[in-house]
């Protein structure tokens, strides 16, 4: 039997998750609740209510009662709304389902070097779906974007079948990752160090957030961290990205960052091209 997981959406020609041009599938569901995240919608493990569009008119026709069996859960009619203004984020689908929909271009996809990414949210919360489409996907290259913030087997299972990780490293300081992302930075770093250990070849990508992780100190003792790594492809920076906090209101959430969002990041790559270590800035 198939595992079944909820995704919020899937891209297709990307060139930003991994190498050749890509279709990344985003996961629904993160443990993280990072500051300067710009996918609000992949929080929530399950479907919710969205909207977007034009304001709302206040007509109170979606508080109607209605017929419509996808719409009770949400206490809302999704279909009456003049502007187009409600749906939904999210959706159960099972492995083979995706895997169909995805391979239909995969002679494209290999003719780039391209694959599959799997995103999220965070791919290591749907650990049946994450492993099960990992299998399925095959032989398209795929890789994982991921926290690494799971499990230590969790995570060892998806390193051993995944072609490619892409791993985040936001802050060295335990104090400053819990403040910053509601969650501690150990087990993080342990699965890091296992991902360093092991065959699979992986990116790590540095969110660049000015006055959080930006300084030098913690830009070298994340190189010093990384110098002994087997199979590191590079580092990329990520400039934090003043568009982050557009989603939140169509998801029924307010974007309050805990830092100075008009300063300008560091994305000096000297601590890590002292280390040998090749890095670039998206």
């Amino acid at each position: 039997m198939m595992a079944k997981g909820v995704i919020f959406d899937i891209k297709e020609m990307s060139i930003h998750d991994g190498p050749g041009v890509r279709t990344t599938i985003f996961f629904k569901g993160c443990p993280l609740r990072c500051s300067w995240c710009h996918n609000p919608e992949g929080f929530s493990p399950v479907p919710q209510l969205k909207q977007s569009g034009p304001p709302c008119t206040e007509c109170g026709k979606c508080y109607d009662p209605c017929a419509h069996d996808d719409c009770s859960m949400y206490g809302r009619c999704l279909h009456i709304c003049p502007l187009g203004r409600l749906s939904v984020s999210g959706y159960e689908i099972d492995s083979f389902d995706i895997s169909e929909k995805v391979k239909r271009q995969a002679a494209f996809l290999n003719s780039t070097g391209g694959g599959i990414t799997i995103s999220g949210g965070e791919p290591l919360m749907q650990p049946k779906f994450l492993i099960d489409l990992l299998s399925v996907m095959k032989p398209l290259h795929v890789a994982v974007e991921t926290s690494a913030y799971s499990d230590e087997d969790i995570f060892r299972e998806m390193v051993e079948r995944a072609d490619l990780v892409i791993a985040d490293i936001k802050h060295m300081n335990d104090t400053v990752h819990r403040r910053y992302t509601g969650v501690g930075n150990g087990q993080i770093l342990s699965n890091l160090s296992v991902l360093m250990r092991s065959e699979c070849p992986f990116i790590i990508r540095i969110p660049v957030i000015p006055r959080v992780n930006d300084d030098m100190e913690n830009l070298t003792k994340t190189a010093d961290f990384l110098k002994a790594a087997k199979n590191l492809i590079g580092v990329e920076l990520m400039p934090y990205n003043v568009l982050a906090g557009a989603k939140y209101s169509a998801v029924g959430m307010k974007y309050t960052p805990a830092f100075d969002t008009a300063a300008k990041p560091n994305t000096d790559c000297t601590p890590f091209s002292k280390q040998g270590i090749p890095c670039t800035v998206l």
